[in-house]
């Protein structure tokens, strides 16, 4: 069976994690894997998951499944996180919300629900988007197209150029959008973008896909929502796949949820249903350890609040860097090329180099980048921001 299967051609990013790792020189730099790092280097685990899982783990009496939906003091909480505690659509029990095996599980069992309602779906994503975007929607058997969304060489979002294009999908057409600090790009539409693409969406009959994956280090919990939340005010349906591997750093724990917005209360239940029927055919029950954890913090209101002071501290810190980098590269190219670095948010920016530039890069001056050229800004320490710029202006010379 198996001597029919042809290699798989390597991961690309796990290429560069692996190259960074054999690299012996002191100095190289790692803005490769996109996870937070504090000023030291290392990705911590939060104090506050420290409080809380003792908690869980001293009045744990057993391992016994949660069941297909999940841990449900959880899901609650992540729709208050996501949606607010006084959201119409909440209100009006129009929501439903299924734990998952991390944000990467809530967009493939989102995938599958709307391969079940309607095979013949296409998902239409940005471009550029997160490299996984495309197999995890494709895995389900849907077809994925793009639409612009962003000019690398300029740094400059490209609206116009996107809503014209959503203009001409067929109704029905899912969109992926990503809620805040955008992968790999870093560029986040406004509150005026966010309503014109509420008004397209709902006037051509649109369904989005909204991927929450770095809530709370944009412009915070709420900033970072706003657009989703409006999303959800205006339309009849969406989808939402959350993660909590940045904002609660409980990566490994593979800890997210699956939200779906339906036009009513008993259509909620149905596609409750469908959400657990598809994920126990597909993983049967999600883990509970890192699920247990955010519910704990939630249960705890000073839990709660060292989570949130501790979430602050990390966004100020990836903000923080943004505008001296911006000037480091100002300096070292004698221009403002990269100028759009300092009005982004989140843990990305994308360069817009070239694969050559990229590659020298890592052979000339031991810096790890993603591919595309996305940067972790999260991944920088203060006193590498001038090599880095230095670095980076010489590649284009």
């Amino acid at each position: 069976m198996f001597d029919v299967l042809k290699p798989q051609p390597a991961d690309a990013l796990l290429g560069v994690m692996a190259a960074f790792a054999a690299d012996k020189d002191p100095a190289r730099i790692d803005l490769g894997v996109g996870v937070f790092r504090d000023a030291g280097g290392t990705t911590p685990v939060m104090a506050a998951v420290r409080e809380a899982e003792r908690e869980v783990l001293a009045r744990q009496t057993s391992k016994v499944y949660v069941g297909a939906g999940g841990n449900r003091p959880f899901a609650a909480f992540i729709e208050e996180l996501v949606l607010g505690s006084a959201h119409p659509a909440r209100a009006a029990g129009r929501l439903v919300t299924l734990q998952t095996p991390g944000g990467c599980g809530a967009l493939r069992l989102a995938a599958d629900l709307i391969a079940r309602a309607e095979r013949a779906t296409r998902v239409s994503v940005s471009d550029p988007t997160w490299p996984n975007h495309t197999p995890l929607i494709g895995g389900a058997g849907l077809g994925v197209e793009v639409y612009p969304y962003y000019d690398a060489t300029s740094g400059t979002l490209l609206f116009d150029e996107m809503l014209e294009t959503l203009e001409r999908l067929p109704a029905g057409t899912v969109v992926l959008l990503q809620a805040s600090c955008h992968n790999p790009t870093g560029a986040d539409l406004d509150a005026g973008q966010w309503l014109t693409l509420a008004e397209l969406l709902g006037r051509r009959g649109l369904v989005p896909l909204i991927d929450l994956a770095y809530q709370g280090l944009g412009d915070g919990l709420e900033a970072d929502a706003a657009g989703l939340r409006l999303l959800a005010e205006r339309l009849p349906e969406l989808l939402v796949a959350v993660s909590c591997s940045k904002n609660f750093g409980l990566y490994r724990e593979r800890t997210g949820a699956v939200i779906a917005l339906a036009p009513t209360a008993p259509a909620a239940g149905v596609v409750m249903g469908h959400l657990q029927s598809l994920a126990r055919r597909m993983y049967s029950m999600p883990p509970d350890h890192g699920a247990a954890i955010v519910a704990a913090i939630a249960a705890n209101p000073d839990f709660r609040r060292h989570w949130l002071e501790e979430l602050e501290g990390m966004r100020l810190r990836v903000t923080g860097l943004r505008r001296p980098l911006a000037a480091a590269l100002r300096a070292a190219t004698g221009g403002t090329r990269f100028d759009f670095i300092a009005g982004q948010r989140g843990m990305f920016s994308l360069l817009g180099l070239d694969p050559v530039a990229v590659a020298a890069l890592k052979q000339r001056h031991h810096v790890y980048v993603a591919p595309d050229s996305r940067i972790n800004i999260a991944g920088l320490a203060e006193p590498q921001i001038e090599p880095l710029a230095r670095a980076i202006a010489a590649v284009l010379r």
